[in-house]
């Protein structure tokens, strides 16, 4: 069921109630209305039949036409009757018989009610004697009470009717709206982050919007990041494939043909065996430390046979013995040689980033590394470096390749990456990343 339809199933259910209470109450002041008119009406009577009586000059007929006429006791039937049993009538216009027309029924049945009639003795100032009989006779009141009920019951219609559309075209202002913001996630869903929303009159609306279009324009930039990064990762990998080729021509392919040489030459007889024996394990010695240096680039052994932090600590000693001036420092707990080799590949590829980027580019005296876990609350690995260096700009710390790549690995293990720097005040790299994974 969509929310268009329930809302209007609602809307109308509360009209139906409305107009139900507004009808009940209506219904009751109505009768409570006939009720007070009727009593004002015999008491107002009772006061003119006196006031009437109290004349020197009486004629029955007369008095009785003159009396019913008044609109004040219009809603009564007054009768004089003789001692003798004889009945002074005069005829009573009832609200039909002027062509008015009449009240339904049961709107009669519901507002009329039961009214006895009331004899009271009177005595005229010359002596007679008459039986006073008043009837009350509400008919006309209610057909007046009719009209004004008719009048509230169209004029409530109305309004349940305005209000009911105000309210449909507002939800349906509010509807159009939503329907424009899940189109907008949709395009965001398929990758279309180029498509913005547009400025909504509802202040709601509007907020959701800018968020939206926040949200767009990270996630656009975002993906331009990560295919620049992509770009240069593939770029790097070309590079070190070229290299490696250019290694294994100009390293391995020159000393196996000179091998091969002296292997030749010492098939004659003539030949030096020792001064060739010689060349040619030097130059094996010389292959196996290029292997070696190949070997360390593609992948450091240490890591995998004796851990994390022993590896760590061989690529310290690596940069400080090519940057004596350099103090490094290491804060490493043995519980990281127990993770398993996802994570610690990761971090010592960021450790080994954080040292290239130090040594280039931060022109610092002092670094520092801390490898810790930590319960935080739930066991995680923290990694920081830190360093004295220059430090820059937040505005360009972004712009480097070795940055997004270190974000981007940190984030891979579904961890938090965060980078504090300010000019001439070193940098500060700190990485936290679950282990309950």
């Amino acid at each position: 069921m969509s929310l268009r339809y329930q809302i209007n199933i609602r809307i109308l259910f509360s009209s139906v109630c409305i107009l139900l209470l507004g009808g009940s109450i209506a219904v009751w002041q109505a009768r409570q209305a006939v009720n007070e008119e009727i009593d004002a009406s015999v008491s107002l009577a009772a006061q003119l039949i006196r006031f009437g009586f109290s004349q020197t000059q009486f004629n029955e007929a007369d008095w009785l036409r003159g009396i019913n006429s008044l609109k004040a006791t219009r809603h009564l039937h007054i009768q004089l009757q003789t001692p003798s049993g004889q009945i002074l009538n005069v005829p009573h216009t009832a609200p039909g018989d002027a062509g008015e027309e009449l009240p339904p029924q049961w709107f009669i049945a519901l507002v009329g009610g039961k009214y006895s009639q009331t004899e009271q003795p009177i005595v005229t100032a010359d002596g007679k004697q008459f039986i006073l009989l008043i009837q009350a006779n509400p008919l006309d009141e209610i057909t007046e009470v009719w009209a004004e009920s008719v009048a509230f019951f169209i004029s409530l219609s109305v309004l349940t009717l305005l209000t009911f559309l105000a309210v449909h075209f507002a939800f349906s202002k509010a509807l159009n709206s939503i329907a424009i913001i899940v189109n907008a996630l949709e395009n965001i869903e398929k990758g279309r982050y180029l498509q913005k929303l547009p400025e909504f009159s509802t202040l709601e609306y509007d907020s959701i919007a800018k968020a939206i279009n926040h949200m767009t324009d990270e996630l656009r930039k975002a993906q331009q990041e990560n295919r620049a990064l992509t770009q240069h990762s593939l770029e790097i990998q070309e590079d070190e494939r070229q290299r490696l080729a250019q290694e294994l021509h100009d390293e391995l392919g020159q000393s196996l043909t000179a091998i091969k040489v002296m292997a030749v030459t010492a098939a004659h007889q003539k030949a030096d065996i020792q001064q060739t024996t010689e060349a040619i394990v030097s130059i094996s010695d010389h292959l196996m430390t290029v292997v070696r240096s190949m070997m360390h680039q593609l992948h450091p052994l240490v890591l995998t046979e004796l851990g994390l932090k022993a590896a760590v600590e061989d690529l310290l000693g690596h940069w400080a013995s090519r940057h004596p001036e350099l103090h490094l420092s290491l804060d490493c707990t043995d519980r990281v040689d127990a993770l398993n080799q996802k994570v610690t590949i990761q971090i010592f590829r960021v450790v080994q980033e954080c040292l290239t980027n130090i040594v280039r580019h931060a022109e610092a005296s002092q670094a520092s590394i801390t490898l810790q876990i930590v319960q935080d609350p739930e066991e995680r690995l923290k990694l920081e470096v830190s360093d004295n260096g220059q430090g820059c700009a937040d505005g360009n710390i972004k712009s480097g390749f070795g940055l997004l790549g270190m974000r981007e690995r940190i984030q891979s293990l579904g961890g938090e990456f965060s980078i504090d720097t300010r000019p001439q005040h070193g940098m500060r790299i700190v990485a936290s990343i679950p282990l309950a994974r």
